[in-house]
């Protein structure tokens, strides 16, 4: 087993290889959140450049075009995706951040992809291909996705685009009629539960039923440290009522609000689960609770609950106030259960 994929990317790594004898010039891979799609096309990007690749498929890490690109300098390589990304990947590696007079952007915006011309209109350094990574593709706003569009319907000679991408209903159908699509599949709850444990993460099974069965969101769950304030959240849904919802809103304010009404949608598909079938997915350890609201809540208002808790999934970046914000959805969801 090569470490440079996740035990349970074996089988996909494996597969790859047979697309690999006829490459497509892009690839997009898709699947949900937190198992791993970034590391696994920037590990197939290197193994691309390799000058040396193993019969594996994997890259030699011994050569000079895998010196260059572990140290992120590769001629032949680009990587594009949103600025706070970037901004979390420097803190990661211990650099200091430096003072910033707005918030780094969430999205891919046309200049990035724009940058690319000069890239792919000279020849490769190492006569071999030219490697473009980009991710998450439903972070490119709309002026970035047209120009992208433009280049995959006219690919230049040698190059290849890997995409990845946690919701394909995001990206603009002419993308995805461009790309060959690859789905990397969550791996079996035994796997990913393996595991985290093995990463030394503790209560790994809530942690990672909490985050829908995806290892790599579990373990940041884990590191962060945010149980508190997801209990805080969750012990209100469990008991619904005005005055506490404005209290919670109070307490959980400076909380992400993209997690906070992540960590609802969840709740409500497990009551909705629950009432339908006696299921639960996300928090068993709710089970009694869960059970108990599932009894005395109307179908046609937790379905209207799920819907208005997607439509806020939808401008949770951009509140007018967060405070506000999260009143509505817990009041809403108060009356959802009355």
């Amino acid at each position: 087993m090569n470490p440079g994929v996740y035990p349970w990317q074996q089988d996909a790594w494996g597969q790859m290889q047979q697309l690999r004898a006829r490459l497509p010039h892009a690839i997009l891979f898709h699947g949900s959140a937190g198992i791993g799609k970034a590391d696994f096309i920037e590990h197939f990007a290197q193994a691309l450049l390799c000058e040396n690749v193993r019969p594996d498929g994997h890259a030699c890490n011994a050569c000079a075009s895998c010196g260059w690109f572990v140290q992120q300098s590769h001629p032949d390589y680009r990587r594009i995706r949103p600025e706070a990304l970037e901004d979390e990947t420097a803190e990661d590696d211990g650099e200091e951040k430096k003072a910033k007079t707005k918030t780094p952007s969430k999205e891919i915006k046309i200049e990035q992809v724009r940058a690319l011309a000069d890239f792919m209109n000279i020849s490769t350094h190492r006569q071999g291909l030219r490697v473009v990574v980009l991710y998450p593709a439903e972070a490119l706003n709309m002026p970035a996705s047209n120009a992208l569009l433009k280049t995959l319907e006219e690919p230049p000679p040698g190059t290849v685009f890997l995409l990845a991408s946690n919701s394909l209903d995001r990206l603009l159908p002419t993308i995805l009629s461009r790309c060959r699509k690859f789905a990397l599949p969550l791996p079996a709850h035994a796997d990913a539960l393996a595991w985290l444990q093995a990463q030394g993460v503790a209560d790994a099974d809530s942690w990672l039923r909490e985050q829908g069965g995806a290892p790599l969101a579990a373990l940041a769950q884990s590191e962060a440290g945010n149980r508190a304030d997801m209990d805080a959240l969750l012990g209100f849904l469990a008991s619904p009522a005005v005055d506490s919802a404005l209290r919670t809103a109070d307490k959980l304010q400076k909380v992400p609000l993209t997690s906070l009404v992540a960590w609802q949608q969840r709740w409500l598909f497990d009551l909705f689960s629950c009432k339908l079938t006696g299921r639960i997915r996300y928090y068993p350890r709710y089970g009694r609770e869960l059970k108990a609201l599932a009894g005395k809540v109307h179908v046609s208002r937790l379905l209207a609950a799920i819907k208005g808790t997607a439509e806020r999934r939808a401008t949770s970046d951009h509140p007018l106030s967060p405070k506000l914000f999260i009143e509505d959805m817990l009041l809403d969801y108060t009356a959802c259960c009355a």
